[in-house]
């Protein structure tokens, strides 16, 4: 038998044995992350990313408190089953409009991915945001990159605590924070603030402040790149919705290359040098600790920071900008001018995409403003069909669910038809519903004995007609139809 041989690994594996067989090796499956500082950087784009970060935490954090109507302005009451946004009140019974908002999502992203690759991963997604965050808190706390690499490395002392620990715990009160507001969507929160002084919380509260607050303190501050390269789908398949006229973040291989050190005044011609000065700065820069000279790959989120940074080193050497920069395959291999970039942009997929978003976005604001002021659901009394009562009339029992869906007492006057004489014990009886509420009304039913034996056993159709009565001439007169049935016994 061969002697069991050895051979080198490479690192973070477990070594390589072979035994028999001379080429059979153990590959490891886990490949060890080395912890990537990022290194702060300014720019056109960085001012972009974050003028994104505080509107849309102004968004997130201010929306709760904002009044409406005397009430919050974005609550969503899952108690009560009521959504209110500003002037709308929706029902479990609106679940379109949610389905509608999320095809207009979808559809959004498809385009913008069509036109400019991971846009929304680079500026706007939570995690790029909260992750932006919880580096600042980091920089401002231990330093910059240079910085941050010499206090990891050092000793533990009162210093590295006091910065490690102000760090940690500026990071779980942003968590904790994010976590009340977050809630604070469906619990009023200035009732979560009254509750807070005291740590009154219900269970479900304490569970989704803790479990949001939780998620944001890992998700920005210890994982960060891992979401973005292994958690997140859509670094999977975003390339299946590029095509060579996407704009994507692009190295200028034909410019840059040979790269190589030298000094500013150094003619890079008679050096037989491209632009790329090797400063390495495009990956110290980088979020996920890539480096865009090797090519486009799924890691990168499309956050811009390597041509900021890159700019600013052509500038100091006074080269041109633009070495790294947003460019599509096209553009590159046929040196395309920026106005001829602009008019391959709007290619079939994408024209597509925005008509399709158009579209649905028409009909959702369409049908917004076509919304009828109120709804009704119709339920049979599944206890008794039907019944004989006085004088052989034949009665069916309804349950009616008038729905007010606007912020005023409506008023409204139920009647059945469908069959010959068929009455309720309504009569003219007006019906009132309060603001952004709902009524059960009862009704029964009846028809006269002859009108039964006419139409025969079984059931029949029949319907209700809600009117809504208006009290000013600038409320426009509604009424809703609600189709049911009516039982003979036998």
């Amino acid at each position: 038998m061969p002697p069991t041989e050895t051979t080198p690994s490479a690192k973070g594996s477990a070594p390589a044995v072979s035994a028999g067989v001379a080429s059979e090796t153990v590959v490891s499956m886990y490949q060890a992350q080395k912890k990537i500082y990022a290194r702060a950087v300014s720019g056109w784009f960085a001012g972009w990313r974050w003028a994104l970060v505080w509107a849309t935490q102004l968004v997130f954090y201010g929306l709760p408190w904002l009044e409406w109507n005397s009430r919050q302005a974005v609550l969503f009451d899952l108690g009560a089953r009521r959504f209110y946004i500003f002037g709308l009140v929706l029902y479990p019974q609106d679940f379109i409009y949610l389905t509608g908002l999320l095809i207009v999502a979808a559809y959004s992203l498809f385009l913008f991915t069509a036109v400019a690759g991971r846009l929304w991963c680079g500026y706007a997604c939570p995690q790029t945001v909260y992750t932006e965050i919880f580096m600042w808190v980091e920089r401002k706390l231990e330093g910059d990159r240079a910085q941050r690499m010499r206090l990891d490395a050092s000793p533990w002392g009162a210093n590295k605590l006091a910065r490690k620990g102000g760090k940690q715990l500026v990071w779980i009160a942003i968590g904790l924070w994010t976590g009340f507001t977050f809630v604070g969507y469906f619990t009023p929160i200035r009732d979560l603030a009254v509750a807070a002084s005291t740590l009154g919380f219900g269970p479900w509260e304490w569970f989704w402040i803790c479990f949001y607050g939780f998620a944001t303190y890992g998700n920005a501050g210890w994982m960060r790149e891992q979401v973005c390269k292994y958690m997140c789908p859509y670094a999977r398949f975003q390339s299946a919705m590029f095509d060579k006229d996407t704009l994507i973040i692009t190295y200028d291989a034909e410019r840059g290359e040979p790269r190589g050190p030298r000094g500013k005044k150094a003619d890079p011609k008679a050096a037989k040098l491209g632009h790329c000065v090797d400063c390495n700065l495009c990956v110290q820069v980088c979020p996920t600790g890539i480096d865009i000279r090797k090519g486009l790959q799924y890691e990168c989120i499309g956050c811009a920071a390597c041509i900021d940074v890159c700019n600013g080193v052509m500038e100091r050497m006074d080269y041109p900008q633009g070495l790294i920069r947003y460019d599509t395959q096209n553009g590159m291999a046929q040196h395309l001018n920026r106005s001829q970039l602009l008019r391959r942009a709007l290619r079939p997929r994408v024209l597509v995409y925005a008509s399709v978003l158009v579209l649905i976005l028409g009909a959702l604001g369409t049908s917004l403003a076509l919304r009828s002021p109120f709804k009704v659901d119709v339920v049979r009394d599944r206890g008794a069909l039907a019944r004989l009562v006085e004088d052989g009339w034949v009665e069916n029992v309804y349950r009616l669910q008038l729905m007010n869906t606007t912020e005023r007492v409506q008023r409204y006057r139920i009647r059945a038809g469908g069959l010959d004489g068929l009455r309720t014990d309504l009569g003219d009886t007006v019906i009132a519903v309060d603001p952004a509420q709902a009524r059960w009304v009862p009704v029964a039913a009846r028809v006269a004995p002859e009108v039964a034996a006419a139409a025969g056993r079984g059931s029949h159709p029949i319907e209700f007609t809600v009117e809504r009565l208006v009290d000013t001439p600038a409320d426009a007169p509604k009424s809703l139809v609600e189709h049911s049935t009516f039982v003979v016994p036998r």
